[in-house]
């Protein structure tokens, strides 16, 4: 089966032959998989009205159990944004309903927040759908082929994601 990234290749193979290309027939792919995933996540969260970033710091909540409440300084840790952008998202979430924010009991100038029941249950449902949508995307693949195809891309990412920041 030939995909667009063979005829990508083909062509820069013709037209530059003095360079090795074999990157791409790896790197394209992640690159327009990373695409269609994009538009599969904006669809699944759309069905339950959250935006990418939204789903993003209402499961990092999730993640965290009971009672779901992190520092700021812990959302920025896990969604990578700054600092002035979370607490704008934060306050855009706490004015939807779906997390409020608490002193911090241990931090006299701190705040924790918390996800709220709603705040759960949007993120519950649209993880139901997010994951419907991804195992349709990886409906070709045998188990087998998606553990190896996993062990592959962490080899990749890991060190991405162990840099100290």
């Amino acid at each position: 089966m030939e995909d667009e990234v063979d005829r990508l290749v083909a062509a820069w193979r013709r037209e530059r032959p003095d360079l090795d290309v074999e990157p791409l027939e790896v790197l394209s792919r992640v690159s327009r998989l990373a695409r269609h995933l994009d538009r599969a996540r904006r669809l699944a969260f759309a069905e339950h009205s959250l935006e990418p970033w939204e789903f993003d710091v209402l499961t990092s909540l999730r993640r965290a159990g009971a009672p779901y409440q992190l520092s700021p300084g812990q959302l920025l840790t896990q969604t990578l944004v700054t600092s002035g952008t979370m607490t704008n998202r934060i306050d855009r979430l706490a004015k939807k309903g779906l997390v409020e924010r608490l002193p911090d009991p241990s931090d006299r100038r701190g705040v924790l927040v918390r996800l709220t029941g709603e705040g759960r249950d949007r993120a519950d449902q649209a993880l139901a759908g997010l994951l419907a949508q991804e195992r349709a995307i990886l409906g070709e693949l045998s188990e087998g082929q998606r553990l190896e195809l996993a062990g592959l891309l962490r080899q990749l990412t890991a060190p991405f994601d162990n840099v100290p920041s």
